[in-house]
Protein backbone atom coordinates (compact mmCIF):
# COMPACT_ATOMS: atom_id res chain seq x y z
CA UNK A 1 0.00 0.00 0.00
CA UNK A 2 1.10 3.57 -0.62
CA UNK A 3 0.52 5.65 2.46
CA UNK A 4 2.21 8.95 3.06
CA UNK A 5 3.69 8.53 7.03
CA UNK A 6 4.63 11.24 9.56
CA UNK A 7 6.71 13.75 8.15
CA UNK A 8 7.85 14.92 11.37
CA UNK A 9 8.70 11.54 12.75
CA UNK A 10 13.13 10.24 12.48
CA UNK A 11 13.70 8.27 9.51
CA UNK A 12 12.85 4.71 9.55
CA UNK A 13 15.75 3.28 8.07
CA UNK A 14 19.54 3.89 7.89
CA UNK A 15 21.54 3.96 4.52
CA UNK A 16 25.15 4.42 3.71
CA UNK A 17 24.97 6.97 1.25
CA UNK A 18 26.04 10.53 2.40
CA UNK A 19 22.72 13.24 1.17
CA UNK A 20 23.59 15.68 -1.53
CA UNK A 21 20.19 18.07 -1.45
CA UNK A 22 20.39 21.04 -4.11
CA UNK A 23 17.33 22.48 -3.11
CA UNK A 24 17.36 23.92 0.45
CA UNK A 25 15.84 27.32 1.33
CA UNK A 26 16.12 27.18 4.80
CA UNK A 27 16.20 24.43 7.72
CA UNK A 28 15.74 23.82 11.40
CA UNK A 29 13.56 27.63 11.80
CA UNK A 30 16.27 29.40 9.30
CA UNK A 31 15.70 31.28 6.44
CA UNK A 32 18.60 31.53 3.99
CA UNK A 33 16.60 34.50 2.04
CA UNK A 34 16.35 36.62 5.16
CA UNK A 35 19.14 38.56 7.49
CA UNK A 36 20.38 35.31 9.16
CA UNK A 37 23.31 35.17 11.20
CA UNK A 38 26.42 32.88 11.34
CA UNK A 39 25.08 31.51 14.51
CA UNK A 40 21.71 30.77 12.73
CA UNK A 41 23.16 29.59 9.45
CA UNK A 42 25.49 27.10 11.51
CA UNK A 43 22.33 25.64 13.40
CA UNK A 44 20.92 24.79 10.38
CA UNK A 45 24.02 23.22 9.27
CA UNK A 46 24.31 21.24 12.05
CA UNK A 47 20.59 20.17 11.95
CA UNK A 48 20.97 19.09 8.63
CA UNK A 49 24.36 17.09 9.39
CA UNK A 50 22.19 15.39 12.41
CA UNK A 51 19.14 14.42 10.04
CA UNK A 52 21.52 12.87 7.51
CA UNK A 53 22.50 15.36 4.91
CA UNK A 54 25.90 16.38 4.47
CA UNK A 55 26.19 18.92 1.83
CA UNK A 56 23.29 21.31 0.12
CA UNK A 57 23.32 24.26 -2.38
CA UNK A 58 21.49 27.12 -0.53
CA UNK A 59 18.65 28.06 -2.65
CA UNK A 60 17.95 31.95 -3.17
CA UNK A 61 14.35 32.73 -4.37
CA UNK A 62 13.30 35.72 -5.99
CA UNK A 63 14.28 38.47 -4.27
CA UNK A 64 15.34 42.05 -5.46
CA UNK A 65 18.99 41.94 -7.14
CA UNK A 66 20.24 44.02 -4.20
CA UNK A 67 18.93 41.73 -1.33
CA UNK A 68 20.19 38.60 -3.11
CA UNK A 69 23.84 40.05 -3.75
CA UNK A 70 23.29 40.78 0.33
CA UNK A 71 22.63 37.42 1.23
CA UNK A 72 25.09 35.57 -1.44
CA UNK A 73 28.34 37.65 0.46
CA UNK A 74 26.91 37.12 3.67
CA UNK A 75 26.78 33.84 2.90
CA UNK A 76 30.29 33.53 1.88
CA UNK A 77 31.23 35.18 4.99
CA UNK A 78 30.33 32.69 7.02
CA UNK A 79 31.63 30.12 5.06
CA UNK A 80 34.76 31.55 5.12
CA UNK A 81 34.42 31.82 9.01
CA UNK A 82 32.93 28.38 9.79
CA UNK A 83 34.83 24.94 8.70
CA UNK A 84 31.44 23.28 9.14
CA UNK A 85 29.26 25.99 7.02
CA UNK A 86 31.97 25.61 4.47
CA UNK A 87 31.85 21.89 4.09
CA UNK A 88 27.96 21.94 4.55
CA UNK A 89 26.84 24.47 1.86
CA UNK A 90 28.93 23.28 -1.34
CA UNK A 91 27.12 26.09 -3.34
CA UNK A 92 24.19 28.12 -3.99
CA UNK A 93 21.17 27.42 -6.38
CA UNK A 94 19.23 30.74 -7.76
CA UNK A 95 15.84 29.61 -8.11
CA UNK A 96 14.78 33.42 -9.84
CA UNK A 97 14.48 35.46 -11.29
CA UNK A 98 14.21 34.16 -14.55
CA UNK A 99 11.10 32.80 -14.09
CA UNK A 100 7.50 32.58 -15.98
CA UNK A 101 5.45 35.63 -14.80
CA UNK A 102 2.12 33.28 -15.69
CA UNK A 103 -0.22 32.69 -12.72
CA UNK A 104 0.21 29.45 -11.51
CA UNK A 105 3.41 28.74 -13.13
CA UNK A 106 5.23 31.19 -11.03
CA UNK A 107 4.23 29.80 -8.12
CA UNK A 108 4.91 31.62 -4.57
CA UNK A 109 7.43 33.95 -6.64
CA UNK A 110 6.18 37.41 -7.24
CA UNK A 111 5.47 38.59 -10.75
CA UNK A 112 6.64 41.98 -10.30
CA UNK A 113 10.20 40.92 -9.61
CA UNK A 114 10.73 38.61 -12.65
CA UNK A 115 13.33 39.88 -15.34
CA UNK A 116 15.04 38.33 -18.49
CA UNK A 117 18.19 36.72 -17.63
CA UNK A 118 21.48 39.05 -18.15
CA UNK A 119 24.80 37.66 -18.35
CA UNK A 120 26.79 40.69 -16.97
CA UNK A 121 24.18 40.79 -13.88
CA UNK A 122 24.86 37.18 -13.27
CA UNK A 123 28.46 37.73 -13.08
CA UNK A 124 28.08 40.59 -10.24
CA UNK A 125 25.71 37.89 -8.49
CA UNK A 126 28.87 34.75 -8.87
CA UNK A 127 31.12 37.41 -8.03
CA UNK A 128 29.22 37.90 -4.75
CA UNK A 129 29.26 34.14 -4.23
CA UNK A 130 32.51 33.89 -4.45
CA UNK A 131 32.10 32.02 -8.10
CA UNK A 132 30.00 28.99 -6.29
CA UNK A 133 26.28 29.47 -7.81
CA UNK A 134 26.48 26.20 -9.84
CA UNK A 135 22.98 26.20 -10.62
CA UNK A 136 20.28 28.60 -12.07
CA UNK A 137 16.98 27.46 -12.64
CA UNK A 138 15.16 29.67 -15.47
CA UNK A 139 12.09 29.27 -17.82
CA UNK A 140 13.41 29.20 -21.22
CA UNK A 141 10.85 30.97 -22.85
CA UNK A 142 12.14 34.42 -21.63
CA UNK A 143 13.66 36.89 -23.34
CA UNK A 144 17.69 35.77 -24.22
CA UNK A 145 16.94 32.75 -22.21
CA UNK A 146 19.22 30.59 -24.74
CA UNK A 147 21.86 32.95 -24.94
CA UNK A 148 22.54 33.28 -20.95
CA UNK A 149 21.89 29.37 -20.73
CA UNK A 150 24.79 28.81 -23.43
CA UNK A 151 27.37 31.18 -21.56
CA UNK A 152 26.21 29.36 -18.28
CA UNK A 153 26.51 25.87 -19.48
CA UNK A 154 30.58 27.30 -20.77
CA UNK A 155 30.79 28.51 -17.30
CA UNK A 156 30.28 25.30 -15.56
CA UNK A 157 27.32 26.51 -14.31
CA UNK A 158 24.03 24.00 -14.70
CA UNK A 159 21.00 25.45 -16.02
CA UNK A 160 17.75 23.94 -14.59
CA UNK A 161 14.39 24.89 -16.52
CA UNK A 162 11.63 25.42 -13.84
CA UNK A 163 8.51 27.50 -13.13
CA UNK A 164 8.14 27.47 -16.77
CA UNK A 165 5.45 26.93 -19.71
CA UNK A 166 7.64 27.25 -22.57
CA UNK A 167 6.63 25.13 -25.97
CA UNK A 168 8.46 22.29 -27.45
CA UNK A 169 10.72 24.67 -29.64
CA UNK A 170 11.92 26.86 -26.79
CA UNK A 171 12.76 23.84 -24.56
CA UNK A 172 14.67 22.36 -27.29
CA UNK A 173 16.65 25.73 -27.97
CA UNK A 174 17.67 25.69 -24.09
CA UNK A 175 19.21 22.06 -24.16
CA UNK A 176 20.73 22.45 -27.55
CA UNK A 177 22.39 25.49 -25.12
CA UNK A 178 23.39 23.21 -22.59
CA UNK A 179 20.41 23.19 -19.88
CA UNK A 180 20.63 19.55 -18.40
CA UNK A 181 18.04 19.48 -15.51
CA UNK A 182 14.20 20.56 -14.95
CA UNK A 183 13.31 22.15 -11.47
CA UNK A 184 10.64 20.09 -9.35
CA UNK A 185 9.21 18.23 -12.47
CA UNK A 186 5.54 18.19 -11.56
CA UNK A 187 5.50 21.33 -9.25
CA UNK A 188 5.42 24.80 -10.33
CA UNK A 189 2.65 24.69 -12.81
CA UNK A 190 -1.41 25.52 -12.65
CA UNK A 191 -3.26 22.52 -10.95
CA UNK A 192 -5.36 22.19 -14.32
CA UNK A 193 -3.61 21.77 -17.54
CA UNK A 194 -4.03 20.58 -20.95
CA UNK A 195 -4.55 16.78 -20.97
CA UNK A 196 -1.93 15.84 -22.90
CA UNK A 197 0.00 19.00 -24.22
CA UNK A 198 1.24 20.86 -20.72
CA UNK A 199 4.58 21.38 -19.20
CA UNK A 200 4.67 18.28 -17.36
CA UNK A 201 5.27 16.27 -20.26
CA UNK A 202 6.71 18.51 -22.38
CA UNK A 203 9.56 18.25 -19.86
CA UNK A 204 9.30 14.45 -19.02
CA UNK A 205 9.65 13.92 -22.66
CA UNK A 206 12.77 15.04 -22.84
CA UNK A 207 15.66 12.41 -21.94
CA UNK A 208 18.56 14.97 -22.26
CA UNK A 209 16.92 16.52 -18.91
CA UNK A 210 17.69 14.97 -15.23
CA UNK A 211 14.84 15.17 -13.94
CA UNK A 212 14.39 16.84 -9.98
CA UNK A 213 11.39 15.56 -7.60
CA UNK A 214 10.19 16.33 -4.31
CA UNK A 215 9.70 12.58 -2.81
CA UNK A 216 6.84 14.12 0.04
CA UNK A 217 4.18 12.24 -0.89
CA UNK A 218 2.52 16.60 -1.07
CA UNK A 219 4.12 17.47 -4.35
CA UNK A 220 3.77 14.52 -6.01
CA UNK A 221 1.35 11.75 -4.82
CA UNK A 222 3.13 8.42 -4.52
CA UNK A 223 1.84 6.56 -7.60
CA UNK A 224 3.03 10.24 -9.59
CA UNK A 225 6.15 9.56 -8.48
CA UNK A 226 6.37 6.11 -9.54
CA UNK A 227 5.46 7.09 -12.84
CA UNK A 228 7.55 9.95 -13.44
CA UNK A 229 10.62 7.66 -12.10
CA UNK A 230 9.76 4.79 -14.66
CA UNK A 231 9.48 7.55 -17.93
CA UNK A 232 12.61 8.69 -16.91
CA UNK A 233 16.48 6.59 -18.23
CA UNK A 234 18.11 5.42 -15.55
CA UNK A 235 20.28 8.17 -13.67
CA UNK A 236 17.92 10.74 -14.31
CA UNK A 237 15.98 11.27 -11.05
CA UNK A 238 17.45 13.37 -8.20
CA UNK A 239 15.57 13.28 -5.59
CA UNK A 240 15.47 16.89 -3.77
CA UNK A 241 13.50 18.57 -1.00
CA UNK A 242 12.93 22.25 -1.89
CA UNK A 243 13.31 22.43 1.93
CA UNK A 244 11.94 25.83 3.44
CA UNK A 245 12.71 27.25 7.40
CA UNK A 246 10.09 24.49 8.61
CA UNK A 247 12.03 21.38 7.32
CA UNK A 248 13.42 20.02 10.58
CA UNK A 249 11.38 21.38 12.66
CA UNK A 250 7.53 21.43 13.48
CA UNK A 251 4.23 22.73 12.83
CA UNK A 252 3.94 26.48 13.11
CA UNK A 253 4.77 29.69 10.83
CA UNK A 254 7.87 30.64 9.16
CA UNK A 255 9.14 32.21 6.66
CA UNK A 256 9.88 32.10 3.07
CA UNK A 257 11.67 35.30 1.53
CA UNK A 258 9.23 37.90 2.67
CA UNK A 259 6.45 35.47 2.72
CA UNK A 260 4.64 33.75 5.77
CA UNK A 261 3.69 30.52 5.13
CA UNK A 262 1.92 27.88 7.44
CA UNK A 263 3.10 24.32 8.35
CA UNK A 264 0.31 22.66 9.96
CA UNK A 265 -0.12 18.79 11.28
CA UNK A 266 -0.07 17.36 7.81
CA UNK A 267 3.55 18.75 7.32
CA UNK A 268 2.23 20.97 3.97
CA UNK A 269 3.75 24.46 3.49
CA UNK A 270 0.89 26.92 2.70
CA UNK A 271 0.50 30.53 2.70
CA UNK A 272 -1.94 31.71 5.27
CA UNK A 273 -5.70 31.01 4.42
CA UNK A 274 -4.91 29.31 1.42
CA UNK A 275 -4.96 25.91 0.28
CA UNK A 276 -1.96 27.13 -2.00
CA UNK A 277 1.84 25.40 -1.11
CA UNK A 278 5.16 26.56 -1.24
CA UNK A 279 8.22 25.00 -0.34
CA UNK A 280 7.97 21.97 1.93
CA UNK A 281 8.91 20.96 5.35
CA UNK A 282 10.60 17.62 4.33
CA UNK A 283 13.73 15.73 5.68
CA UNK A 284 15.02 14.22 2.43
CA UNK A 285 16.09 11.52 4.29
CA UNK A 286 12.55 10.50 5.12
CA UNK A 287 11.80 11.29 2.07
CA UNK A 288 14.17 8.53 0.32
CA UNK A 289 13.41 5.92 2.70
CA UNK A 290 9.41 7.14 1.46
CA UNK A 291 10.71 6.95 -2.21
CA UNK A 292 12.27 3.33 -1.95
CA UNK A 293 9.17 2.11 -1.19
CA UNK A 294 6.91 3.84 -3.64
CA UNK A 295 9.14 2.91 -6.36
CA UNK A 296 9.99 -0.28 -5.45
CA UNK A 297 13.68 -0.18 -5.28
CA UNK A 298 16.35 -0.77 -2.56
CA UNK A 299 17.22 2.48 0.23
CA UNK A 300 20.57 2.70 -0.72
CA UNK A 301 19.47 3.02 -4.74
CA UNK A 302 16.89 5.61 -3.27
CA UNK A 303 19.64 7.59 -1.73
CA UNK A 304 22.00 7.53 -4.89
CA UNK A 305 19.38 10.00 -6.60
CA UNK A 306 20.29 12.04 -3.84
CA UNK A 307 23.79 11.55 -3.17
CA UNK A 308 25.91 10.75 -6.48
CA UNK A 309 23.89 11.22 -8.81
CA UNK A 310 23.20 15.30 -8.37
CA UNK A 311 26.98 15.58 -7.37
CA UNK A 312 27.56 14.14 -11.09
CA UNK A 313 24.48 16.21 -12.38
CA UNK A 314 26.76 19.24 -11.37
CA UNK A 315 29.78 18.56 -12.49
CA UNK A 316 31.24 17.58 -9.00
CA UNK A 317 33.85 15.41 -8.30
CA UNK A 318 32.35 12.08 -6.05
CA UNK A 319 34.29 10.38 -4.31
CA UNK A 320 32.89 7.15 -3.67
CA UNK A 321 35.36 6.10 -0.35
CA UNK A 322 35.16 9.93 1.30
CA UNK A 323 32.36 11.82 -0.49
CA UNK A 324 34.07 14.65 -0.84
CA UNK A 325 33.97 17.47 -3.47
Amino acid sequence: MLKVPDKFSPTPRKFTKEIFDLQVNGYAGVDFQNQASSAAIRHACERLRHDGVTRILATMITQPASVLHERLAAIQRYRDDDELIRETIVGYHLEGPHLSEEEGYRGAHPAELMTDPDWPEFLRFQESAGGLIRLVTIAPERESAAEFIENASRSGVRISLGHTNANDNQIDAAIAAGATLCTHLGNGCPRCLPRHDNIIQRLLARDELTACVIPDGIHLPPGVLRNLYRAKPCGKVILTSDAMSAAGAGPGRYTLGTLQMDVGEDAVVRMPGSEYFAGSALRLTHGIADAADWLGIGINDAAEMASAIPAAALGLNWKSDSHEY
